[in-house]
C-alpha cells in the first residue's frame, strides 16, 4: 500500500476592487512537510480580471504572483522571505491579507504525490476563460 503524507493547500485569488470582494482564482499553494515539498502554481486570466476592472494593472499583478512562487520554492532571488523554513515560508504565503492578492482558507488532506496535486487543483480551481467559453452545457461539443 502506498505511504499517504498530510497536506494543505490554500487558493490564491486576485480581488481587483477589495470592497466589492469578488475574486478571481489565480494559483494554489500546496504544502507537505513529510515529503518537504512547497510550490505555488499561478496563472492570470486577463479577460476575466478586466471584466471585473479594466483598469486593473496586470504587470503589478503578475509580479506578486510570481513573488508567491519563488518564495514557495525559496528561490534565490524571492528575497528574505524566501530564505525561511518551508514551514515558515508556507505560513507566511498562507496569512491573511486585504490586497488585491488574497489567500483562502488553508484546507487539508492525505496524498501519495503532492506534486500531483497541485496538477490536480491547479486544473479544477484555476479555470482559464478559454476552457470556460465553451458554450455546451456539458462542457463537450
Amino acid at each position: 500500500m502506498p505511504t499517504l503524507s498530510s497536506f494543505e493547500y490554500a487558493v490564491l485569488r486576485i480581488v481587483p476592487r477589495v470592497e466589492r470582494e469578488e475574486f478571481i482564482n489565480a494559483g494554489v499553494i500546496v504544502f507537505c512537510l513529510e515529503r518537504k515539498f512547497l510550490r505555488a502554481r499561478v496563472e492570470i486570466d486577463e479577460d476575466r480580471i478586466h471584466a471585473l476592472w479594466s483598469g486593473m494593472d496586470l504587470d503589478h499583478v503578475r509580479d506578486h504572483l510570481e513573488a508567491f512562487r519563488k518564495v514557495a520554492e525559496g528561490a534565490a532571488d524571492g528575497g528574505p522571505v524566501a530564505a525561511l523554513s518551508i514551514r515558515q515560508r508556507f505560513h507566511w504565503l498562507v496569512a491573511p491579507r486585504s490586497t488585491v492578492i488574497q489567500v483562502s482558507p488553508v484546507h487539508a488532506g492525505m496524498c501519495e504525490d503532492p506534486e500531483v496535486v497541485l496538477d490536480d487543483l491547479f486544473q479544477k480551481l484555476v479555470p482559464i476563460s478559454t476552457i470556460d467559453r465553451d458554450p455546451s452545457p456539458s462542457g463537450k461539443s
